[in-house]
């Protein structure tokens, strides 16, 4: 049963060995996620991680390495909570489960953390889908981190650059993580999400999905800014 669901982003900026001049910029961002992450281990040992990544649907184990060589840095990570043969994916493990690993070893935890991953124009059906799937599993009191960023196309310049659709499009994101309302998640357009380079729609649906599928549940938004054009937010919803 999914007792927590926490909401972080996914910029490696996150990663102080990464950022450089940027950590001041970002540290109330850094923050926030360090207490979520914190929150969600105080709340449960086991995570189910949920990302959006090319390569489409596949589960990646507890124990699986990685590294953010892609991103300037070799800074090693893992999924805690292996056991036996340790899977090294390298660079190619993806962002989100990077960005879980991150977060996880930040706790200071004993945690076990597999990752869900769902291709990013999955459609919000099998989003939805996958979200009722996850919520059905059989363990107690576990924990789902859904990992994903908000439009990209808020100033001249993002990476996207402008779009005046973005600021409504996390508007709405906002308002319904911090009401644990999953309807809003749910009825996101895939197109327009795809034009606003919202990397977060998919897991965001997935999440819609586990919430529909039993009990009510109360929320919190913890942060959500916008450096360098790119909307992130970071949130807990907890089953009242």
């Amino acid at each position: 049963m999914l007792s927590v669901i926490a909401v972080l982003p996914q910029p490696p900026l996150l990663v102080p060995e990464l950022t450089g001049g940027a950590a001041v910029e970002t540290e109330a961002l850094r923050e926030a996620c360090r207490d979520t992450a914190a929150a969600l281990a105080e709340a449960t040992r086991s995570w189910i991680v949920v990302g959006a990544d090319s390569g489409g649907r596949r589960s990646v184990e507890p124990g699986t390495t990685g590294t953010f060589a892609g991103y300037g840095r070799d800074v090693p990570v893992v999924l805690p909570g292996g056991v036996g043969r340790v899977d090294d994916e390298g660079p190619r493990l993806p962002l989100p489960l990077l960005i879980a690993g991150w977060a996880a070893a930040g706790t200071g935890t004993d945690l076990r953390v597999r990752g869900e991953l769902i291709s990013p124009d999955a459609s919000p059906a099998d989003c939805l889908a996958l979200g009722a799937e996850l919520a059905a599993t059989g363990a107690e009191d576990v924990g789902l981190l859904v990992v994903g960023d908000g439009a990209a196309r808020h100033t001249a310049t993002s990476p996207g650059g402008f779009d005046e659709r973005a600021e409504a499009f996390d508007a709405v994101v906002a308002a319904a993580l911090d009401a644990a309302d999953p309807e809003p998640l749910a009825e996101l357009d895939p197109e327009l999400a795809r034009e606003l380079w919202a990397a977060g729609r998919a897991p965001w649906q997935v999440l819609a999905g586990a919430a529909r599928a039993g009990g009510t549940w109360t929320g919190r938004l913890r942060h959500t800014s916008i450096p360098y054009g790119v909307a992130y937010h970071v949130a807990t919803w907890h089953r009242s």
